[in-house]
C-alpha cells in the first residue's frame, strides 16, 4: 500500500508542478499580447 500511495503522490505532485508552469507561460503570453494589441491602438489612434 504504502508504494501504490507514493506512486500516487508523486504524480499529483508533477501534474501540478506542470500545471502551475503551463499557467504562468499562457498568463505572461497573454499579458504581453495584451499590451502589445493595446499599444497598437493607440498608435492607430493618434493618427
Amino acid at each position: 500500500m504504502d508504494e501504490k500511495l507514493r506512486i500516487i503522490l508523486i504524480i499529483i505532485i508533477s501534474v501540478s508542478i506542470f500545471g502551475l508552469l503551463v499557467f504562468v507561460f499562457v498568463k505572461n503570453y497573454i499579458k504581453n499580447k495584451i499590451d502589445f494589441l493595446v499599444k497598437e491602438n493607440k498608435k492607430n489612434k493618434l493618427k
